[in-house]
Order: C-alpha cells, then sequence, then structure tokens
C-alpha cells in the first residue's frame, strides 16, 4: 500500500495553526491599532540621526589628530572643524551643544599621532590635509546614499551637510590664496 499526501490540510493541521497565531498574537500583546508611518519613521529617523552624529565626531576626532600632529595646521582647520561640530548638534536627535575641541597632546610637527579611527595622522601636512579631504568626501558621498531612505527634513539636512563636506574636501586640497 502506497502512502501519498493529502490534497488539502488536516482538521487537527487547521486546528493546530489557528492556536499557534492565537497564542502569538496574545504573547506580542497585540493592541489591534495598526502602527502609523510616523510610528515607523521616528525609529528610523532617530538610528539615521544617531548614526550621523557618531560619523560627525570620527571626523571631529580626525580634525583633532590632525591639528595636535601638525600645529601649523591648526588654524587653517579650525573653521572647518568648527562645521563639522555645527553638523554634528545639528544632526543629533537631543539637540546637544557641539563638541568641543579635544586638548591637543604635546606633538610636534610631523609626529604621526593616531587618529581616533585608528588611522596614523601622516607625518608630511600636505598629506594629513590629503587624507583629511579624503575623509570628508567620503563621508559626503556616504550621507548622499543616506537621502534614499532618510525622511524629508532629515533628507534636506543631510544633502547641506554632505554638500559642506565636499566644499571642505576642496578647501582641504586646495592651496590658499591661490586663484584659479
Amino acid at each position: 500500500m502506497s502512502w501519498t499526501l493529502p490534497s488539502r490540510p488536516s482538521r487537527r493541521t487547521l486546528l493546530a495553526g489557528a492556536a499557534g497565531a492565537a497564542g502569538a498574537a496574545l504573547l506580542t500583546g497585540c493592541s489591534g491599532d495598526l502602527p502609523t508611518e510616523a510610528t515607523l519613521t521616528i525609529p528610523l529617523e532617530r538610528r539615521m540621526r544617531e548614526t550621523a552624529v557618531r560619523d560627525s565626531t570620527r571626523l571631529l576626532e580626525r580634525y583633532d589628530a590632525t591639528a595636535a600632529a601638525h600645529p601649523a595646521l591648526a588654524a587653517r582647520l579650525a573653521p572647518l572643524r568648527a562645521a563639522v561640530a555645527a553638523h554634528a548638534a545639528a544632526l543629533s536627535p537631543t539637540r546637544s551643544a557641539p563638541p568641543s575641541p579635544s586638548p591637543s597632546p604635546s606633538g610636534g610637527a610631523g609626529a604621526a599621532a593616531p587618529a581616533a579611527s585608528g588611522e596614523p595622522v601622516p607625518p608630511k601636512p600636505d598629506e594629513a590635509l590629503t587624507a583629511l579631504a579624503d575623509a570628508e568626501r567620503s563621508l559626503s558621498e556616504s550621507r548622499t546614499i543616506d537621502l534614499a531612505g532618510a525622511p524629508g527634513e532629515l533628507a534636506r539636512l543631510l544633502a547641506s551637510v554632505a554638500a559642506c563636506g565636499a566644499v571642505h574636501a576642496y578647501l582641504l586640497t586646495s592651496t590658499p590664496g591661490a586663484t584659479s
């Protein structure tokens, strides 16, 4: 005698499935309310903001490490660093004050101080500026990609911050005082 699969589920299978679904609903505390767009957007926006602040904080640490390794660049980097700190404050879900500069350790020019990311600051000032410009450019590109999934107001803010980062990359690699 050969055994064949039934063409439809048995009553026992249907009852077990219904009992399982009812148990799952009870365990999850189903309130009957459907999630609204606002309740789905808030957690996503908060996560995106927290990531953006973390990325800006890492960039601030790179600025600090570069200024500490090359004190002659500190004045040139100060306004760019201040803008990155303002970006971190604007992106923060809690809107806190911008991070203040870290106290610079004593280190002469040419010292290869490690940035917070673990990457050492290049020993030559031009190379250090190029590395910082690369970090700005990379973060700008990442934020541009993030625009696609960001809610309206955050998308506009990310677009502005990404554009500013692209300008920073240009300013870091251009020759100060040169005209084109």
